[in-house]
């Protein structure tokens, strides 16, 4: 713990400004690759759900429309058995001995006769059903062919761009890690919490004509010169955002 907190004082102020200063141009770098790939990955995602969605509406659509021919077999065996039995109490009636079996035969007769009727119209409608989803499944395939073309040009583009800049991302994310190591973690945390809060990422900025650069609102002499000296970590009123002397980069004059 002694070693550590040693180590915590060598560290100066100035130090600390620098490191948070390259890790911010290290950041900017990575944020630049990847607007270069600009909204390609999203692009990319949205149409992969699109094609997924697509596909399972395919799907359903192919259940459905076999669930639909099984019911269209089963309704003709329906008609067939209809058909037979009517055939059956025709004969039958031929041969009753009284009113009373023929009216009952006749009854018989008329219901199977519902039957069939009732079972060609569900035939019909789930033909007129299956029609509908063949015509469905048909427009679903082929919106999923072009989104599918559409999926393999956009990851292309996406490949090309992100094999141009991987090895250099890399390195700067190596290089972000190295410097993230010498900046101690509550430092390290809040230029996390700025940089997610603010639109462009900077967490850290230099002062641009007597102004944040990050928000442009002016700073106060004192507070500049203060800021110059690089002897205490001096954030934006206005923003929140660390500041630093545009000279940043090179060694203080006023460094004892």
């Amino acid at each position: 713990m002694a070693t550590e907190a040693k180590n915590e004082k060598e560290i100066s102020v100035e130090e600390k400004l620098k490191a948070l200063y390259e890790l911010q141009t290290v950041a900017t770098e990575i944020d630049k690759i990847k607007t270069l790939r600009g909204e390609l990955p999203l692009e990319v995602q949205d149409l992969e759900d699109e094609i997924a969605g697509l596909q399972t509406r395919i799907d359903n659509y192919t259940t459905e429309g076999q669930d639909l021919q099984k019911q269209v077999a089963t309704h003709k065996v329906e008609i067939t058995e209809a058909k037979t039995k009517i055939e059956k109490y025709t004969e039958q009636q031929d041969n009753v001995r009284n009113n009373r079996e023929y009216d009952f035969l006749s009854k018989e007769i008329e219901f199977q006769t519902l039957e069939i009727e009732l079972s060609e119209k569900r035939i019909r409608d789930a033909q007129a059903s299956l029609a509908f989803k063949e015509e469905e499944i048909a427009k679903a395939t082929e919106l999923l062919n072009e989104r599918t073309i559409d999926l393999n040009q956009k990851k292309s583009e996406l490949d090309e761009i992100v094999s141009e800049t991987k090895q250099e991302e890399e390195k700067l994310r190596e290089r972000a890690k190295t410097i993230e190591s010498m900046i101690e973690p509550r430092l390290l945390t809040a230029f996390k919490r700025i940089r997610k809060n603010v639109r462009n990422g900077l967490s850290v900025v230099t002062i641009q004509r007597d102004a944040c650069g990050g928000c442009f609102n002016k700073i106060p002499p004192q507070r500049q010169m203060e800021i110059r000296l690089r002897k205490k970590i001096i954030v934006c009123e206005y923003c929140g955002r660390i500041l630093v002397d545009p000279e940043i980069d090179t060694p203080s004059e006023t460094q004892e």
